[in-house]
């Protein structure tokens, strides 16, 4: 399967809770990342983070699988058209 270049969009609700589990998930998918920037935002209490990723469709829907399924994540993703062997 051809790869795209696309993002993940990342808003974790409680950092002190949730944290741990997004960076174990990132970690296992980290082959796919091309940068990552992750920002906290104090006065809400939450994080927000972009990935940018280098990955097939399958691989994306993996990872955004596994993020979305831990409590108080939320993600979103995108694909670009152009295909990459």
């Amino acid at each position: 399967m051809k790869k795209r270049l696309g993002f993940v969009g990342i808003i974790i609700e409680n950092r002190d809770k949730s944290a741990e589990d997004v960076n174990h998930v990132l970690h296992e998918h980290a082959a796919m990342f091309v940068g990552r920037m992750g920002i906290p935002y104090k006065e809400r209490g939450l994080s927000v983070m972009t990935l940018i990723v280098d990955a097939n469709t399958d691989e994306v829907g993996a990872l955004t699988g596994q993020l979305g399924a831990i409590d108080g994540v939320f993600v979103k993703s995108g694909l670009g058209k152009l295909e990459q062997d």
